[in-house]
């Protein structure tokens, strides 16, 4: 008998436990190959716990194309082969064939089970993918999945992914019961989608219904937290984490620093990024991040020292958050100082965000023209972003000149993008330029684009509401108005004069005057003024920039009121306390 001979001998005495017992021990590609060569020569791939094997490691390594060939080629394929190969696909965020295989599974009348569909759900995750979801759904009620707690639950999060709204939440209202998993899904699913108001209100309800929410929950209403500005609930958050003893871990100690931050405490974010035992380098990033939001540029570039003395390297995120804290600071020596370090001292690269924020600092601090040598010379390609960034800097400082030109090759990048064409009429209305700005609305209409409309919410009673420009929709609306006049009154004694530049229509200074008092903020600090106690801080949410009427209306009414007011607009956060801002009006 040869050398070649005696291994294979040995190989037909092998029963299928022994290869299945090699295959879990597999650390590497190459011996799973190995192994399944052995397999194959043996001719054990005929054997169906063996060949599901194969499939399974293979899958584990995400070597889904190797898992995909083998199992073409299997004669013999049952329902459990079907499953690990979808679940193999979806993995690796295939849908074309996760459905393929799905698809094939109906059609050889195999009943899918509960480890099955959630991944064959699991890859609709697009709009476009919402048709194939619904018969997914059709196939879980035919075959009576649809009380399974995880079906259910992965039904539920296929349908906000896609857009579902109602879907999900019909399908989560169905449920005769519902788990902690369930609900953790619809608060995440409410998040992502873009409605974090909703993601809370379900959380209250779970807890109504006695459901203890663990780690893993309390992250997630962290992130819903953030995104509203609510602080209430984010103190509810603090508070229950420290009774149930979690602990800080990095996840958990992150989502805090960044939900303090965002509901604008900056100082109560410290005190969670102090109190983790272990930080790396999101947690450091947060912080800096946190101070950068708040304008405490000088804050944030000490914590970086701190940082890499800590033995943590910085990554593109990191000097994005410093850029980003030197540019709402007015840091622009220190903003150059780190851009030039990156790549010198931490070996990262500067992308065309990092660019970017270059761009934003050098264009706040009016260099403008330095900043055009900049964008013409850099090694990369110009993004939307970029040049947005310069054309926000041309209208602070009424360059109409540049901002045309930046506004032309902005247009060429993102056509149908509304911001851009309402940032460039906001140009010309300024400059007083109307034809101009009646020509920007009368593109928009062509192209069918619309403003986006100002709001405002603030929380009150752990309840959130919400204001749009001479909003009138709220029960208190006459106690609100009445507010904003008394208001108008003490101001007006106090030397305020509505700044009438910022309202950009053609209309005489008297309607002017009215439309700025009707402003979303405006209405938001009004309201917060009658629904909360005296002292205490009014904090509201703008999802665009505050507007330069607003930022000195909320100047002043902090100081005739004693009121501290912080604004959080889509750029960063307004302290103003004592008729001054945290900004030093450099915004």
């Amino acid at each position: 008998m040869t050398q070649f001979q005696a291994p294979i001998s040995r190989y037909l005495l092998s029963d299928p436990k022994t290869f299945v017992s090699t295959l879990r021990t597999c650390k590497s590609i190459s011996q799973i190959k190995q192994t399944h060569a052995r397999i194959t020569v043996t001719g054990m791939s005929h054997n169906p716990t063996v060949a599901n094997k194969v499939i399974h490691v293979y899958t584990q390594f995400h070597a889904i194309n190797d898992a995909s060939a083998f199992f073409d080629a299997m004669t013999h394929r049952d329902p459990f082969s079907y499953s690990l190969i979808l679940v193999g696909f979806s993995k690796m965020g295939d849908f074309d064939n996760s459905m393929r295989t799905f698809r094939e599974i109906v059609r050889l009348g195999i009943v899918p089970d509960n480890y099955t569909l959630p991944f064959a759900l699991r890859v609709c995750d697009d709009p476009i993918c919402l048709k194939m979801g619904r018969m997914i759904h059709h196939v879980v009620c035919k075959n009576g999945w649809n009380s399974n707690s995880y079906v259910v639950a992965a039904l539920a999060q296929m349908y906000l992914k896609c857009g579902g709204l109602e879907d999900a939440r019909r399908v989560f209202d169905e449920m005769p019961e519902r788990d902690l998993v369930t609900w953790t899904v619809m608060i995440a699913g409410y998040v992502e989608c873009g409605n974090a108001r909703e993601s809370l209100v379900v959380f209250d309800r779970m807890l109504d219904d006695g459901v203890v929410p663990d780690r893993q929950t309390m992250v997630t209403v962290a992130f819903a937290c953030a995104k509203v500005g609510a602080m209430h609930k984010a103190k509810y958050v603090h508070e229950y984490v420290r009774r149930s003893n979690f602990g800080l871990d990095v996840i958990l100690g992150t989502a805090m620093i960044d939900m303090y931050a965002k509901c604008g405490s900056v100082d109560s974010a410290r005190e969670i990024f102090d109190a983790m035992e272990e930080k790396n380098v999101v947690s450091w990033s947060a912080m800096i991040a946190a101070y950068g939001c708040h304008g405490h540029g000088r804050e944030a570039l000490g914590l970086f020292p701190l940082m890499v003395q800590s033995g943590v390297e910085p990554n593109r995120i990191t000097f994005l958050n410093l850029l980003y804290a030197c540019s709402h600071a007015g840091l622009v020596d220190e903003g150059r100082k780190i851009f030039d370090t990156m790549w010198e001292c931490h070996s990262v690269k500067p992308d065309v965000k990092h660019y970017t924020c270059i761009v934003d600092l050098l264009g706040r601090a009016g260099r403008l023209n330095e900043a055009l040598e900049l964008i013409k010379n850099m090694p990369l390609e110009r993004d939307a972003g970029l040049l947005g960034a310069f054309l926000g800097a041309c209208r602070i400082h009424k360059n109409v000149e540049l901002a045309e030109k930046a506004a032309e090759s902005l247009l060429e990048l993102q056509p149908n993008t509304s911001g851009h064409y309402v940032l460039l009429s906001n140009i010309y209305a300024n400059a007083g330029r109307w034809e101009d700005v009646a020509k920007v609305r009368e593109l928009m209409t062509h192209r069918k684009l619309k403003k986006i409309a100002g709001r405002t919410w603030i929380e009150v009673n752990n309840n959130i509401y919400q204001f749009g420009v001479g909003d009138r929709t709220h029960p208190r609306t006459s106690e609100i108005y009445n507010m904003l006049q008394r208001l108008s009154e003490r101001l007006e004694l106090a030397g305020y004069v509505p700044d009438t530049n910022f309202v950009l229509h053609d209309v005489d200074e008297e309607l002017k005057a009215g439309i700025l008092y009707t402003h979303s903020e405006k209405l938001a600090i009004a309201f917060g003024l009658i629904s909360t106690p005296d002292g205490t801080p009014i904090r509201i949410t703008k999802n665009l920039r505050v507007c330069g009427d607003c930022h000195t209306f909320s100047k002043m009414v902090s100081a005739i009121v004693g009121r501290e007011i912080v604004v959080r607009d889509n750029n960063r956060f307004h302290h103003f306390k004592e008729g001054s801002c945290s900004c030093k009006d450099y915004w």
